[in-house]
């Protein structure tokens, strides 16, 4: 059984940090292409960040371009997105899935940044 699970999200203020974790289980994880989309509220859902099997290639949407970092760990079967530089526009239900084709999706976690 495929399943991916989110950890890490919460309540930060505005130019905080938090580190999002995604633990994979179900398929072959280290030939997988990983991404981090996101759902804000009254918006539709966004590609935040992509990276490659090996960790290699990244890629970043422009409103988080600098402020974001994806990264994994193919022997936890784990992809993380660093989020630094934190603004309230950033609110939104954090998801994992496989990239380019989203055949599996991690259930999210929500990032709520506010004063």
């Amino acid at each position: 059984q495929v399943q991916l699970v989110e950890s890490g999200g919460g309540l930060v203020q505005p130019g905080g940090s938090l580190r999002l974790s995604c633990t994979a289980s179900g398929f072959t994880f280290s030939t997988t292409y990983m991404s981090w989309y996101r759902r804000a509220p009254g918006k539709q859902r966004e590609l935040v960040a992509s990276i490659s099997a090996r960790g290699s290639g990244t890629n970043y949407a422009d409103s988080v371009k600098g402020r974001f970092a994806i990264s994994r760990d193919n022997a936890k079967m784990t992809v993380y997105l660093q989020m630094n530089s934190l603004k309230p526009e950033d609110t939104a239900v954090y998801y994992c899935a496989t990239y380019p084709a989203n055949d599996y999706w991690g259930q999210g976690t929500q990032v709520t940044v506010s004063s």
